[in-house]
């Protein structure tokens, strides 16, 4: 039986918290606050529209194929095929993160796989590459940010499976394991888990201002106004902040 490393998760509400501001909240707050020029998982997106989550990341790294080192097929010696070990983690909650290499014919997980993930409660994958059996798999209720899709199992063609929970470079993004990830529509974020906390007091606080002044623009507000919001406008906020408050 392979040995591999589970991962320290955080404080639920935490993940919550980020869940709820996004991922371009959490993108641009990571640039403005800490410097963090680009927290964008590239290459994923979202193949389950509408869908957000918010997750401490299980990690799976993939190198190119050498078969003397890896003459594994789909079904023999299933205990040696690592993408089977990072699910074995799975609680709920959980995102996989798959550094797929941007792999386009390597199907890294199929409909079983993800069923076993959905079942155990994981929220969301994202992959730098691609997985098989979508039309199934994207009906178990679990959010995807894919590359691709391909009718060939994980190890057919270019690329294995060789380490769970290490740190990866997912879409050309450092994920290491227990990082936050934040994913929607507009694509996948990671969080430093040392910088979560100060991201979402931040963040939380951009978030809430947004929304009076998405209020305010709907009505036909002045942008220069209310967006970002002015100094001018900051007594109406204030205002709108504490009858939400009371109500």
């Amino acid at each position: 039986m392979v040995e591999t490393p589970d991962i320290v998760r955080p404080d639920p509400e935490l993940v919550a918290g980020l869940e709820r501001i996004g991922s371009a909240t959490a993108s641009s707050e990571l640039f403005k606050q800490f410097g963090i020029r680009s927290a964008h998982i590239a290459g994923p997106v979202c193949r389950t529209p509408g869908r957000r989550v918010a997750g401490p990341a299980l990690t799976l790294q993939c190198l190119p194929k050498r078969e003397d080192l890896y003459p594994v097929d789909e079904y023999s010696q299933p205990e040696r095929q690592l993408h089977r070990h990072v699910l074995y983690h799975t609680q709920p909650g959980d995102i996989v993160v798959v550094d797929a290499r941007g792999d386009m014919t390597s199907g890294i997980f199929g409909e079983m796989m993800l069923t076993y993930f959905a079942g155990r409660g994981g929220k969301g994958i994202v992959v730098d590459g691609c997985i098989r059996d979508f039309g199934d798999a994207s009906q178990l209720g679990i959010g995807m940010w894919l590359r691709g899709t391909t009718p060939n199992f994980h190890t057919q063609t270019n690329i294995v499976p060789t380490a769970v929970n290490v740190p990866v470079a997912c879409g050309g993004t450092v994920v290491v394991p227990g990082d936050i990830v934040v994913a929607d529509d507009d694509g996948a974020v990671v969080v430093p888990i040392a910088l979560a906390p100060k991201l979402l007091e931040v963040a939380g606080e951009h978030a809430e201002w947004e929304e009076f002044s998405r209020i305010k623009l709907a009505e036909g507000g002045d942008l220069q106004r209310y967006y970002p919001l002015s100094d001018a406008a900051r007594p109406e906020y204030e205002e709108w902040r504490r009858a939400q408050e009371q109500s």
